[in-house]
């Protein structure tokens, strides 16, 4: 069974930089695509960012600030969350489709403090 488990989540002042990691376990197969999301207290979940055969996609708001990476081989993705603010508040998920299963980890919290 395919499980996603996040870390690198936390507490960091506006300004900051976290950096998140996700790691599939469980798979003998590489994902089409990983990505990330995350749901803000009161709202929907939202699309971050993804990766994709080497193309990256990223939610405006985080454009400029957030770079994706993965490792195929290693079915490992990561995003590097630069000038944090406090809007960027939810609790993150990571998120990896192949053909038409998808795939959630369970979340991690990310907090930035004004």
């Amino acid at each position: 069974q395919v499980q996603l488990v996040e870390s690198g989540g936390g507490l960091v002042q506006a300004g900051g930089s976290l950096r998140l990691s996700c790691a599939a376990s469980g798979s003998t197969f590489s994902f089409n695509t990983m990505g990330w999301y995350r749901a803000a207290p009161g709202k929907q979940r939202e699309l971050v960012a993804t990766i994709s055969s080497g193309r990256r996609d990223y939610a405006d708001s985080v454009k400029g600030r957030f770079t994706i990476s993965s490792d195929n081989a290693k079915n490992t993705v990561s995003l590097q969350m630069n000038s944090l603010k406090p809007e960027d508040t939810a609790v993150y998920y990571c998120y990896a489709k192949r053909i038409s299963f998808d795939y959630w980890g369970q979340g991690t919290q990310v907090t930035v403090s004004s």
